[in-house]
């Protein structure tokens, strides 16, 4: 595939791509005899895993180790396991405070529905930084 047909497949821009494989997110990518890239099978693979990381906050510096890691060869299992998990780690504390987040503003919406339907003006006036 060529590097404007895996852009379109996974929407995403070329230069994003360049960017990847520059940064060392993917794997040198296949380039044909006369330099063109040509992605593989195994090249969309990185990409759609550096699609999937990137989208959930992984940050490009872990996703660049992670792939270095991966062709120094079997001597750095542990070492990838471990930086996956403290990567799931920040992961789940960024769930919870997502979630947390999303309790507040719930909270303040169901306020602000019981207001208006009650019409309690004064709610509306007071301060935003309360948990009222």
């Amino acid at each position: 595939m060529t590097i404007k047909e895996v852009s379109e497949r996974y929407n995403i821009s070329a230069d994003t791509l360049r960017y990847y494989e520059r940064v060392g997110a993917i794997p040198p990518v296949t380039r044909s005899s006369s330099g063109i890239r040509s992605y593989s099978e195994s090249d969309l693979g990185w990409v759609e895993l550096a699609i999937c990381m990137r989208s959930a906050g992984l940050p490009i510096e872990a996703l660049s180790e992670y792939v270095k890691l991966f062709q120094q060869g079997e001597s750095t299992v542990l070492e990838r396991l471990e930086l996956l998990k403290k990567q799931r780690e920040e992961l789940y504390n960024q769930k919870s405070r997502i979630n947390e987040t999303i309790d507040r503003l719930n909270y303040k919406i169901s306020k602000y529905e019981e207001a208006l339907n009650s019409s309690e003006a004064e709610w509306f006036v007071s301060s935003p930084f309360n948990k009222q």
